[in-house]
């Protein structure tokens, strides 16, 4: 694994080189082990930031007119983090073409913050504590088009 500020990449996919690519971002260690061992097991490339500044930096090319920009497939962002929130890439995310979806998750999901993220276009947002066989699932659904 190599380490890159607050972003953690996987050298080498063990499973699959075809595979596809996932952006994840969550500030709590813990949960963003689990998320990114989980997405492992099932064949995904994952790449980890710990905080939304990270995030930011990681997809900051997707804002830049012109500039080449690293290939995902999906991103998973927690919506509260330190920096920058996934919901505030979430409505960057709209205004640009060829922007990877976005699922969210988040600790604080009212019905008010399940709105916003619906109509800004999330994929999914899921509440924690949330069933990961329930996300893998979704994340399944969203990258098969792309499999």
């Amino acid at each position: 694994m190599k380490k890159n500020n607050n972003i953690y990449r996987l050298s080498k996919n063990t499973h699959n080189s075809n595979s596809c690519s996932i952006l994840l971002a969550e500030d709590d260690k813990e949960m963003r082990s689990l998320l990114a061992l989980m997405l492992r097991k099932e064949g995904y490339q994952v790449c980890e930031c710990t905080d939304g500044l990270s995030l930011l930096d990681m997809l900051s090319s997707f804002f830049l007119p012109g500039e080449e920009h690293e290939n995902f497939d999906l991103i998973i962002s927690d919506i509260r983090m330190p920096g920058v929130t996934g919901m505030e890439i979430l409505m960057g995310a709209n205004e640009l073409d060829n922007f990877p979806p976005i699922i969210l998750i988040t600790a604080f999901g009212d019905k008010e913050t399940h709105l916003q993220a619906e109509r800004l276009g999330a994929v999914a947002l899921f509440d924690k504590p949330f069933d990961i066989d329930e996300m893998l699932k979704k994340v399944r659904a969203t990258l098969l088009p792309l499999a």
